[in-house]
Protein backbone atom coordinates (compact mmCIF):
# COMPACT_ATOMS: atom_id res chain seq x y z
CA UNK A 1 0.00 0.00 0.00
CA UNK A 2 1.72 3.74 -0.81
CA UNK A 3 -0.14 6.65 0.44
CA UNK A 4 -0.77 9.02 -2.23
CA UNK A 5 -2.84 11.95 -0.61
CA UNK A 6 -3.77 12.46 3.18
CA UNK A 7 -7.08 13.88 4.04
CA UNK A 8 -7.83 15.61 7.39
CA UNK A 9 -10.54 17.96 8.32
CA UNK A 10 -11.69 18.10 4.45
CA UNK A 11 -8.58 19.07 3.60
CA UNK A 12 -6.75 17.09 1.10
CA UNK A 13 -2.92 17.20 1.19
CA UNK A 14 0.17 15.66 -0.69
CA UNK A 15 1.51 12.21 0.65
CA UNK A 16 5.01 14.47 0.65
CA UNK A 17 3.38 16.19 4.16
CA UNK A 18 4.05 13.11 5.88
CA UNK A 19 7.97 13.12 5.05
CA UNK A 20 9.15 16.19 7.47
CA UNK A 21 12.38 15.19 9.41
CA UNK A 22 13.21 16.21 12.96
CA UNK A 23 15.00 19.04 11.98
CA UNK A 24 12.50 20.30 10.05
CA UNK A 25 9.80 20.32 12.65
CA UNK A 26 12.88 21.50 15.01
CA UNK A 27 13.25 24.56 12.27
CA UNK A 28 9.64 25.35 12.17
CA UNK A 29 9.52 25.31 15.65
CA UNK A 30 11.72 27.58 16.24
CA UNK A 31 10.79 30.40 13.89
CA UNK A 32 7.57 30.16 15.46
CA UNK A 33 8.95 30.56 18.75
CA UNK A 34 10.83 33.33 17.63
CA UNK A 35 7.35 34.87 15.97
CA UNK A 36 5.96 34.56 19.29
CA UNK A 37 8.80 36.64 21.20
CA UNK A 38 8.55 39.51 18.08
CA UNK A 39 4.70 39.70 18.93
CA UNK A 40 5.31 39.84 22.52
CA UNK A 41 8.36 42.05 22.32
CA UNK A 42 5.99 44.57 19.90
CA UNK A 43 2.83 44.30 22.48
CA UNK A 44 4.61 45.01 25.79
CA UNK A 45 2.89 41.67 27.07
CA UNK A 46 5.89 39.66 28.70
CA UNK A 47 5.72 35.80 27.88
CA UNK A 48 8.47 32.44 28.42
CA UNK A 49 9.44 33.44 24.67
CA UNK A 50 10.69 37.15 24.88
CA UNK A 51 11.71 37.18 28.45
CA UNK A 52 14.92 36.20 27.97
CA UNK A 53 15.00 39.46 25.20
CA UNK A 54 13.65 41.96 27.78
CA UNK A 55 16.10 40.75 30.63
CA UNK A 56 18.91 41.56 27.92
CA UNK A 57 17.78 44.89 26.86
CA UNK A 58 17.63 45.76 30.36
CA UNK A 59 21.27 44.75 30.80
CA UNK A 60 22.08 47.04 28.13
CA UNK A 61 20.08 49.53 29.33
CA UNK A 62 22.27 49.21 32.32
CA UNK A 63 25.35 48.88 30.89
CA UNK A 64 24.94 51.99 28.75
CA UNK A 65 23.89 54.06 31.86
CA UNK A 66 27.00 52.61 33.89
CA UNK A 67 29.00 53.81 30.86
CA UNK A 68 27.67 57.02 30.74
CA UNK A 69 27.88 57.93 34.51
CA UNK A 70 30.79 55.89 35.19
CA UNK A 71 29.24 53.77 37.93
CA UNK A 72 30.73 50.66 37.59
CA UNK A 73 28.57 47.07 39.27
CA UNK A 74 30.14 43.91 38.99
CA UNK A 75 29.28 42.30 35.72
CA UNK A 76 29.40 46.03 34.21
CA UNK A 77 33.13 45.88 34.93
CA UNK A 78 34.28 43.32 32.38
CA UNK A 79 32.34 44.89 29.60
CA UNK A 80 33.63 49.01 29.81
CA UNK A 81 37.48 47.63 30.37
CA UNK A 82 36.65 45.40 27.56
CA UNK A 83 35.63 48.78 25.24
CA UNK A 84 38.30 50.43 27.26
CA UNK A 85 40.89 47.85 26.23
CA UNK A 86 39.69 47.46 22.17
CA UNK A 87 41.04 48.95 18.99
CA UNK A 88 39.23 52.14 17.82
CA UNK A 89 36.84 50.79 15.05
CA UNK A 90 38.71 51.38 11.68
CA UNK A 91 41.82 51.37 12.85
CA UNK A 92 43.73 50.07 10.45
CA UNK A 93 45.72 53.26 8.93
CA UNK A 94 47.99 54.99 11.38
CA UNK A 95 50.04 57.94 10.86
CA UNK A 96 50.09 60.49 8.43
CA UNK A 97 47.56 58.64 6.12
CA UNK A 98 45.07 58.53 8.70
CA UNK A 99 45.62 62.11 9.72
CA UNK A 100 44.68 62.89 5.89
CA UNK A 101 41.75 60.73 6.22
CA UNK A 102 39.82 62.75 8.70
CA UNK A 103 37.74 65.44 7.37
CA UNK A 104 36.64 68.97 8.71
CA UNK A 105 32.70 68.90 9.21
CA UNK A 106 31.33 72.17 8.49
CA UNK A 107 29.53 73.51 11.22
CA UNK A 108 26.03 75.03 10.53
CA UNK A 109 24.90 78.26 11.69
CA UNK A 110 21.31 78.09 12.73
CA UNK A 111 19.12 80.59 10.15
CA UNK A 112 16.06 82.55 11.44
CA UNK A 113 13.29 81.33 9.91
CA UNK A 114 9.92 83.38 9.52
CA UNK A 115 6.70 81.37 10.95
CA UNK A 116 4.41 84.18 10.23
CA UNK A 117 2.88 84.09 13.68
CA UNK A 118 2.18 80.19 13.75
CA UNK A 119 3.36 80.80 17.72
CA UNK A 120 1.09 83.57 18.38
CA UNK A 121 4.71 85.46 19.39
CA UNK A 122 4.17 88.51 16.39
CA UNK A 123 3.81 91.50 18.46
CA UNK A 124 3.80 93.64 15.28
CA UNK A 125 0.27 92.45 14.12
CA UNK A 126 -1.11 93.40 17.12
Amino acid sequence: MEVVKVLQNGSMFDAAVLDLSTDVILAKFKKACAIQASVSLASGYATSASAPHSILNGFKNLLAISCATGFEFKESSAFLSAAKNAPAAGGAGSGPAKAAAVVEEKKEEPEDVDMGGLFGGDDDEY
